[in-house]
């Protein structure tokens, strides 16, 4: 099965190219799935058709769906839910306004991202497209399955092992009740799916992120940190779609000042973006919207090229022994934006506001960093 995921800044036409790209892989004959993990959905609207939570054929081998968030909460919380509910309403009446605490920042959408391993373990489809929120709501719901199971992993035993020796103790001082053991059996199921989710979308012969931009300055330094971001979290970018591409006649007369600044950004798009496969989409006489138009333009998105393939990979993270040094792939970092610190068995590397925990590969464990240099899109570390 391929998992196909379409991030970017909002506006840039997210959707309508994974509509397109559905369409265009559905009539090769392979059974396809198009999903929205948007708050803001507008998936439905693209097809014309109303979509849910649950699967809605549009044609013969395509089906698509918009993640209800609220839907997908209640389903994963369980018992951890009930307890923290309990908790505050020990002193207080229930209502509104326990509901909304209850609903912590980004779990909501940590738990719609549930829905993509769901739908790879069933087995069901061919492909998974993936139309996901804009660029910064999409890296916060990449980077939960690492950090969170990360955290838990080292929380988690030591509190079930604290609840199980005191919390009988606790419980009657304190009047504050204790959880019950399967709370924590819910909080290990939890878990274990960020850890299958996140072991997912970092296989890269499975799990494919698209970057869709304009070729506006200011929408291409958004795609260049998005690109960045995304492989200091080791996923694979493998193509770039330029969209909303004015033809040379819409140029003419009063937009004829951006005949120069649509030719700069194509430039610096080619540059940036050299290995990288790139995708051009003029802007359309119509709306991108309806079966008919979104069938026809997956066709003219990828010509004869397969959108269903794995269209480009790179080496992203490699460790040289005999060196001592090892390389992370991180294109457009500024090594002024660079910091990086060891801490014991951990390397934090961090690109601006966006930062990774890595394990200290085991043959340095013993060493300690001497240096690092930022050279051809690559950060190398060394130690001795």
């Amino acid at each position: 099965m391929r998992i196909i995921i379409y991030t970017g800044k909002g506006g840039v036409g997210k959707t309508s190219m994974a509509a397109a790209t559905a369409c265009r892989i559905a009539e090769s004959g392979k059974k396809v799935l198009v999903m929205s993990t948007d708050q803001a959905h507008s998936l439905g609207d693209s097809f014309d058709i109303k979509l849910g939570k649950e699967p809605v054929k549009i044609m013969d081998r395509l089906w698509g769906l918009e993640i209800d968030s609220v839907y997908e909460s209640e389903k994963s919380w369980g018992n951890i839910r009930e307890y923290f509910k309990e908790l505050l309403t020990l002193k207080g009446g229930s209502g509104i306004e326990v509901e909304e605490l209850l609903v912590f920042p980004g779990l909501e959408e940590l738990f719609s991202m549930f829905k993509i391993l769901e739908v790879y373990e069933s087995g069901e489809y061919d492909t998974l497209i993936v139309d996901c929120a804009p660029t910064g709501e999409t890296l916060q719901l990449l980077k939960y399955p690492e950090r969170l199971s990360g955290l838990i992993n080292k929380v988690l035993p030591v509190k079930r092992k604290g609840v199980k020796a005191v919390g009988p103790v606790v419980e009657k001082i304190t009047k504050i009740p204790m959880p019950e053991d399967n709370m924590f059996d819910d909080i290990e199921y939890l878990m274990d799916k960020m850890q299958r989710l996140q072991k997912l979308l970092l296989d890269r012969e499975v799990v494919s992120l698209r970057v869709v931009t304009t070729p506006e300055k200011i929408v291409i330094s958004e795609a260049k940190r998005n690109f960045t971001c995304l492989y200091l979290f080791h996923y694979n970018v493998d193509a770039v779609i330029v969209n909303h591409i004015y033809p040379d006649k819409a140029m003419e007369g009063y937009f004829s000042k951006w005949i120069r600044l649509q030719e700069e950004g194509l430039a610096e798009i080619k540059e940036s973006f050299s290995e990288v496969p790139k995708f051009y989409v003029e802007l359309q006489k119509t709306e991108l919207r309806s079966l008919d138009i979104l069938s026809d333009m997956g066709s003219r998105i990828y010509g004869d090229k397969d959108p269903d393939e794995v269209l480009f990979k790179k080496e992203i993270y490699r460790i040289d022994k005999e060196k001592g040094v090892l390389c992370i792939y991180l294109p457009f970092a500024d090594k002024e934006e660079l910091e990086l610190k060891q801490s014991g068995r951990e390397l934090y590397v961090s690109v601006k506001n966006e930062s990774r925990c890595f394990p200290v590969p085991a043959e340095f464990t013993d060493l300690e960093i001497s240096g690092a240099k930022f050279a051809e899109g690559y950060l190398n570390i060394s130690w001795r």
